[in-house]
């Protein structure tokens, strides 16, 4: 089989079959063998790891490329994969990897410590002559990086500006991905669209709004593929996306709507279940109108009926959360946590005390986007709930990308409150990037609600520059506590991701990272 043809091939079967099935009332589709057809949530913005910043990008990602280092199979501990070991300097300031020998890029360049040196250079010198990847890069992930060294072809070192204990973790996510310079190189601007890795899957083709095309790599260094070709269609409603999985013309669906898992009963498909470093809360805004006040705050948290969003309109695909830190990340979590009880009363007390009865508020709300779980029913029982304690609730709706244009920047001078999700890599990422202070939208953070509090600045400070994890955790459980007595948030429910195989799927698995990790797959 040819390069192209092989994909082009794969599709239109997938999508006949797909036609013929709703045809004649939903007999099930016969997708091709060894072809397996991915219903992806959205068209990806890119293909490149230094370009995108969304959980549906990485999905595909995660398959072309890899890290020198990644997470082990079913935690989100790292484990080696182009690095076959490191070590650490005493004072955790410079970080010596040694490279797996024999790997090509996709396009047949060699994979050397040459190549790690181009990639990490292109993302944090601004003056490289391939920096400029796109609007919203997550070069931060990697801003303690003082210089990037070649010791020799296999030993690249790393020196930092200060201890940095994240920084393994941070290699191991989408953004350390190590792609290609000479295929940067020859493509420039277009590299996204023409991507080449050293991953289990290689490029074969973008058709935009249509699919994204891989095929197995044979040389792959950790063993080929069992699937010959991988097809990632954006199917971004969520009920179409069910109706092509209900009739074959999909094999593996993601985020499955919690209202249409009882769909996929039965011994014609396994639901798949994951818990993952996910929270979906709501960004009060801390610098204006009522939420400046603590007790609104805290009053809007006992307002909202956590487990009934929980249960009714999330379907129980996701547990009640606590405070700022995924339970995830059991080893930096704060066990002692409880959720804010849903008490209506306090939360009538506390608005009385706050001179606030009868507030307006307005409430940014989304239609979607990757980990948002159900934004738009959630917006409105949020409302409701709100309301019934006397506040008065204006919701505005916006698509995903209008919604983050608003959001990041900050809620000043626009709105009171709006929905968020984040899922993360380490319990440092979501509170340092969103509760400091440094991290208000003006100083290039997300901390979009202005939220402050000197204590927590200096506890997150210290975490991140902690090497005893015993240590780390004791600091972010203690800001753990704080955070939830501030109320900068409204913290609503951790989501447990989800996924649909057919029956003709084997070997599927979800990770912890969220990521869509396909060389172990087979299908029949």
């Amino acid at each position: 089989m040819t390069f192209l043809n092989l994909p082009r091939r794969a599709l239109l079967a997938a999508t006949a079959a797909t036609a013929l099935a709703l045809s004649v009332g939903g007999a099930a589709a016969q997708t091709p063998e060894n072809v397996l057809i991915v219903g992806q949530i959205a068209e990806p913005q890119a293909l490149d790891p230094a370009a995108v910043t969304a959980v549906n990008d990485f999905r595909i990602l995660m398959n072309m490329y890899d890290g020198l280092v990644r997470y082990k199979d079913g935690t989100l501990e790292v484990e080696p994969a182009l690095a076959t070991d490191w070590t650490i300097s005493e004072d955790g300031t410079v970080y010596t990897f040694t490279l797996r020998e024999g790997v090509t890029f996709h396009d047949g360049s060699a994979f050397d410590a040459e190549a790690v040196k181009f990639n990490f250079d292109r993302m944090l010198d601004e003056a490289h002559p391939y920096h400029d990847t796109g609007p919203f890069p997550l070069a931060f992930f990697f801003s303690s990086v003082e210089s990037v060294d070649v010791i020799d072809p296999q030993t690249v070192q790393f020196t930092l500006n200060g201890p940095y204990a994240p920084f393994l973790s941070n290699l191991a996510y989408p953004t350390g991905l190590i792609v290609s310079p000479s295929a940067v190189m020859e493509h420039g601007a277009d590299f996204g669209r023409n991507p080449s890795g050293t991953g289990a899957f290689t490029f074969g083709e973008w058709r935009s709004n249509e699919a994204v095309v891989v095929q197995a790599n044979p040389d792959y260094w950790d063993g080929a593929p069992e699937l010959e070709t991988v097809v990632f269609r954006p199917i971004t409603d969520a009920n179409t996306r069910t109706a092509e999985m209900l009739a074959g013309g999909i094999d593996l669906m993601v985020e499955v709507p919690p209202v249409a898992l009882s769909e996929f009963q039965g011994d014609a498909y396994t639901v798949h279940e994951q818990a993952g470093p996910h929270v979906w809360f709501l960004i009060l805004n801390a610098k204006e109108g009522p939420f400046a006040d603590v007790r609104v705050r805290q009053a809007a948290n006992y307002a909202i009926n956590q487990d009934a969003i929980v249960n009714d309109v999330l379907e129980g695909t996701a547990e009640v959360a606590a405070g700022p830190t995924p339970p995830a990340f059991a080893w930096a979590y704060n066990p002692d946590l409880e959720p804010y009880p849903y008490d209506p009363d306090r939360a009538r007390e506390l608005l009385a005390e706050a001179g606030a009865e009868g507030a307006e508020l307005t409430f940014y709300v989304t239609e979607g986007g990757s980990g948002m779980l159900d934004p738009v029913a959630m917006g409105t029982a949020i409302q409701a709930d709100l309301e019934a304690v006397g506040l008065d609730v204006t919701i505005e709706t916006y698509e995903w990308n209008t919604f983050l244009g608003n959001v990041n920047p900050g809620l000043e001078g626009k709105a009171d409150m709006a929905e968020m999700a984040w899922m993360t890599n380490d319990p440092d990422t979501l509170p340092f990037l969103a509760l400091r202070t440094e991290a208000w939208p003006d100083k290039g953070g997300f901390n979009s609600g202005y939220y402050s509090n000197p204590e927590v600045d200096v506890l997150l400070d210290a975490a991140r520059v902690e090497t005893d994890q015993d240590e780390r955790a004791r600091l972010y459980q203690e800001m753990q506590v704080i955070v939830q007595e501030d109320a900068p948030w409204v913290f609503v429910a951790n989501w447990k991701q989800n996924a649909v195989t057919s029956d003709r799927v084997g070997g599927f698995s979800l990770q912890p990272s969220f990521f869509l990790l396909l060389d172990d797959v087979t299908k029949n």
